[in-house]
């Protein structure tokens, strides 16, 4: 079981990478400050945080995150797009999947939990994870019955402790970022990220 993150760290998609069947997360409370609604690239300047705005619910009551809806006023998506751009056209795979990207951060989005389900999906695609079988909770439950393995904590990307295997990043007279957005291992390793993944050791 794991929550949709919005283009997931590398310690999700290890995780989803070694799966036969994943349960996504859909009947939880939404939390503030996770990876649910933001991921972090490698800038010029090191890290860079990208982050969705959200509508607020009103009187502050909780929301199950399959209701959170994106704050489309603000033109969050050109501003993510262009971040990406200025990040990783220089490397190696930019180019090559450039174009399945960018409608992404074009047609506008609704749902949080939606978009990010649409950006598993298609770096599933892009990535060649295959024979997956996916479904989504109905119910939340606290504490799993044990016949799955329960990776929703890393859905809380500041506590998570992940480190991967160095490889060549774009700016690479910076000291090397593990666990970054799946975006930077892609842009970077190209067709070698699966096996990337395969590598990496269980969490």
């Amino acid at each position: 079981m794991i929550q949709p993150p919005y283009f997931g760290d590398i310690a999700h998609y290890t995780a989803m990478a070694k799966s036969d069947e994943i349960y996504f997360e859909s009947a939880d409370n939404f939390q503030k400050q996770t990876a649910r609604n933001r991921t972090h690239i490698m800038g010029a300047n090191g890290k860079l945080m990208l982050n969705i705005p959200l509508k607020h619910s009103r009187g502050g009551d909780r929301q199950l995150t399959r209701d959170i809806r994106i704050e489309n006023n603000f033109p969050w998506q050109d501003l993510h797009w262009k971040s990406l751009c200025s990040a990783y056209r220089s490397s190696p795979y930019f180019e090559f999947f450039e174009d399945d990207l960018q409608p992404l951060f074009i047609e506008k989005q609704v749902f949080l939990l939606d978009f990010n389900m649409k950006t598993i999906l298609l770096m599933f695609d892009l990535i060649k994870i295959g024979n997956i079988e996916t479904f989504h909770t109905d119910e939340y439950t606290m504490a799993p019955d044990g016949s799955y393995k329960d990776y929703r904590y890393l859905i809380q990307s500041k506590k998570v402790k992940f480190k991967n295997e160095p490889y060549q990043q774009v700016f690479d007279k910076l000291e090397f970022l593990p666990n970054l957005c799946i975006l930077d291992l892609l842009f970077n390793l190209g067709p070698q990220t699966k096996p990337y993944l395969l590598k990496q050791r269980s969490l």
